[in-house]
């Protein structure tokens, strides 16, 4: 290519890369959003564990107190079948027996009303713990949501930013030649968004920061073919020169 023809090209190539590098940096920080979302839904769901637990606990209480009830009524049950039984008995003997059992099934009935009414203690308190710790998981929540809009709503603006630049870069493309893109865009590809950098202080790569050669130096000025890093491959140009 003649030296004008060079020159054209790397300024062409120079504003793609700008386009290029701002859509990279977008796609990284698109790329991040999934995992913030997710680590904040962990986070939110580690602090429903204490709920759940207490939940757990306040069921395993009355539960408990069902089972107790229903043992209470069996006693009472049984208290009323043994005084429907004391009119049948004959003896004395039977009869002291009986009444024996009867206040034996009593003193049964009384330890269970009491450990029904600590069953009742010990439920207010379960859900005066629950009732405390829904309120924080209601605030957690709030937070959580709130954090999660801002993000989908980073996302959107991100995914029509990216939209703006693409389009910009199909209108760059038309200008460069298919050959030279090709090398350019392959370079793109596997040096993290930056194929095309100036020489830094007359002899560094702007990309990798390794000298470069006076003799590549040289051939950049001659602008008869792209010049690239021996280190890093990317393309150098001298920003001087354009």
């Amino acid at each position: 290519m003649a030296e004008i023809a060079i020159k054209d090209q790397i300024r062409k190539m120079i504003e793609l890369q700008k386009i290029d590098r701002e859509i990279y940096n977008l796609k990284i920080d698109l790329k991040e959003k999934p995992a913030m979302l997710a680590d904040l839904k962990a986070e939110f769901e580690s602090q429903k564990v204490a709920l759940e637990e207490l939940e757990k606990k306040l069921k395993a209480v009355l539960v408990e107190r069902k089972e107790k009830e229903l043992e209470l009524k069996t006693r009472e049950d049984e208290i009323a079948k043994a005084n429907a039984q004391l009119s049948q008995i004959k003896t004395n003997k039977e009869y002291s027996a009986k009444m024996s059992e009867i206040e034996h099934i009593k003193a049964d009935k009384s330890i269970i009303e009491e450990k029904i009414l600590v069953s009742y203690d010990k439920s207010d308190s379960v859900a005066a713990e629950v009732e405390k710790e829904r309120g924080k998981v209601a605030e957690e929540e709030k937070k959580y949501l709130a954090a999660k809009k801002t993000i989908e709503d980073d996302i959107k603006v991100i995914e029509d930013r990216i939209k703006v630049f693409d389009s910009q870069r199909k209108q760059a493309l038309p200008g460069i030649d298919p050959a030279l893109l090709a090398r350019y865009e392959k370079i793109l590809k596997h040096k993290e968004g930056v194929a095309i950098v100036p020489v830094q202080g007359q002899d560094s790569c702007g990309g990798c920061f390794m000298n470069v050669t006076p003799q590549q130096v040289n051939a950049i000025k001659m602008h008869q073919e792209l010049i690239e890093c021996e280190m890093c491959s990317r393309i150098l140009y001298l920003e001087d020169d354009l």
